[in-house]
């Protein structure tokens, strides 16, 4: 039957934030509405941009909550990638959704797995939307990383990309104390350690992971005064990757100026 919930893939971060960035598929797939099918051996992916995964747009319980705000149920195609130059660190944002969001920082030759999401125009709108791409407060930008930079590697084909889109944090990452980027390990490690370490996050989001994502969810002052926080505490550093940043052009494919972004 290959369902979601059959798969143990159906639950979203969004709706459990100390689950994020949510359970990845151990293989490549297309998601398709509430299942998640095998990948032909050929897929075509012709006029799909490939855009990186580094945290819950990876778990198909998150991107079947997404799509399904604007009613899009086109399938999506995930394939699983070898990926050189980046690693994952953590958003210098509090979300609305009650958890502290993963964001690529550069680290030259280090490798890891990653999901690289394939997404029609409509399909790059609501993911654009949702990270807030097309509104000048919102915490990421979508940035090209050529494959001089950035190597990806597709795992089952072998196929080596000239590039892949990923979101950056406007606002940069947080470092771990050394100014090295923080890598994001898990959500109840990561606010663990962040409210150990500060009085002031402890003060605004409780002593628990659990409290912070309960004191965070949806309260918008409460998530911009710690994120605010993070900047005046130190904790914050650039990503490495803000010269790839490109703006996005109005009203060119898949920009999604027409959407009203969701909460991020």
């Amino acid at each position: 039957m290959r369902t979601l919930e059959s798969l143990g893939l159906a639950e979203a971060p969004r709706d459990h934030p100390l689950t994020y960035p949510g359970v990845w598929p151990t293989v490549s797939g297309i998601l398709d509405g509430d299942h998640f099918l095998p990948l032909p051996v050929a897929p075509s992916l012709t006029f799909r941009v490939p855009v990186l995964a580094v945290g819950s747009n990876a778990s198909p319980g998150q991107l079947r909550h997404k799509m399904a705000e604007y009613g899009i149920s086109a399938p999506l195609p995930m394939t699983r990638a070898r990926v050189t130059g980046i690693e994952v660190g953590v958003s210098a944002h509090v979300s609305l959704l009650g958890y502290v969001s993963a964001s690529p920082f550069d680290a030259p030759g280090n490798v890891r797995e990653l999901f690289v999401t394939w997404l029609d125009a409509e399909q790059l709108a609501v993911i654009d939307a949702s990270e807030g791409v097309t509104t000048p407060t919102g915490p990421y930008d979508r940035a090209w990383l050529p494959s001089s930079e950035v190597s990806v590697k597709l795992l089952d084909s072998g196929e080596r990309l000239p590039g892949v889109y990923a979101y950056v944090n406007r606002r940069g990452v947080l470092h771990d104390g050394s100014g090295t980027p923080r890598r994001h390990l898990g959500e109840r490690r990561l606010l663990t350690e962040l409210l150990d370490g500060s009085p002031g996050l402890r003060e605004l989001f409780g002593v628990t992971p659990e409290e912070f994502c309960t004191r965070a969810r949806f309260d918008r002052d409460r998530c911009d005064r710690g994120t605010r926080l993070f900047a005046a505490e130190g904790l914050v550093v650039a990503s490495g990757l803000e010269p790839y940043v490109r703006a996005q052009q109005t009203g060119s494919p898949g920009t999604g100026a027409s959407l009203s972004p969701p909460c991020t």
